[in-house]
């Protein structure tokens, strides 16, 4: 007011030197922004050898936490955290909790085999890349998961099934196929202690397997050993067995000739 300003224009002058300085703020962060995506994004994150074993336990314990997709990544993520830092540190492993029961309880692919899918492509990067070994991890997480009794971890201090437990072979990637399967042969409810420690192991599993892929990809010697290819074989993003749960009434696509 001693400069013979009137209140509202000192007002004006502040608020303006306040939105320049949003402004500028704002074009530092949609910098970044851009430095990390799109075109600009790097592959591979850093990655150290990991022990499935150790990775596996955490999965377990995780399993009880955030369910089975987010149990799969945190337990590699916060280890290669630990290990390097950013970019592990920003990402957020809790999020993917969405992923529980088939997807927000849809029964559709399972959780573990999505967080796995998740790993592989945010480590190796995705096929857009340039780089096929993320996508490849995946696939085969896929097939390993639906031919294999599952589950195959046995943990350290089980929380339930202490004397054993039933392993079932799902021939499908999808949660309700494999979860509703395992649940007819062991007799116990969606909501028993011993299903959901089934399941907790089984995301065990997957972390155990998805870790001694990515062993062999940085020691080099990586081979996909997933023989199912969908669309060449039957014309339409699908699985192979359709038939066992949908009869003959599962409609044909027209084949490209």
């Amino acid at each position: 007011m001693e400069e013979g300003l009137s209140r509202r224009e000192i007002i004006k002058g502040v608020g303006l030197v306040g939105i320049g300085a949003a402004f500028a703020k704002i074009g530092g962060m949609v910098s970044k922004a851009e430095a990390k995506g799109g075109k600009h994004e790097k592959w591979p994150w850093p990655y150290e050898k990991l022990d499935p074993a150790k990775t596996a336990e955490i999965a377990y314990n995780e399993w009880y936490r955030v369910f089975c997709g987010a149990a799969v990544i945190g337990s590699i993520f916060m280890q290669l955290r630990d290990k390097f830092g950013e970019p592990y540190a920003s990402f957020p492993i809790d999020s993917f909790i969405f992923l529980e029961g088939g997807n927000v309880g849809w029964g559709t692919i399972c959780g573990s085999n999505a967080g796995a899918s998740v790993v592989s492509n945010v480590i190796i990067g995705p096929r857009i890349a340039n780089v096929t070994e993320g996508h490849e991890i995946a696939d085969e997480i896929l097939e390993w998961y639906s031919k294999t009794a599952m589950p195959v971890f046995v943990p350290k201090d089980p929380r339930s099934n202490k004397t054993g437990i039933i392993k079932t072979t799902s021939n499908s990637p999808l949660c309700h196929v494999s979860v509703g399967r395992w649940m007819k042969a062991s007799g116990k409810s969606i909501g028993s202690d011993e299903r959901k420690d089934r399941c907790a192991r089984v995301a065990a599993s997957v972390a155990y397997r998805t870790v001694e892929l990515l062993n062999d990809w940085k020691d080099g010697k990586y081979h996909s050993s997933a023989t199912w290819t969908p669309v060449k074989s039957v014309g339409i993003t699908a699985q192979q067995n359709c038939g066992n749960c949908h009869g003959s009434s599962v409609p044909m696509p027209p084949m490209k000739k």
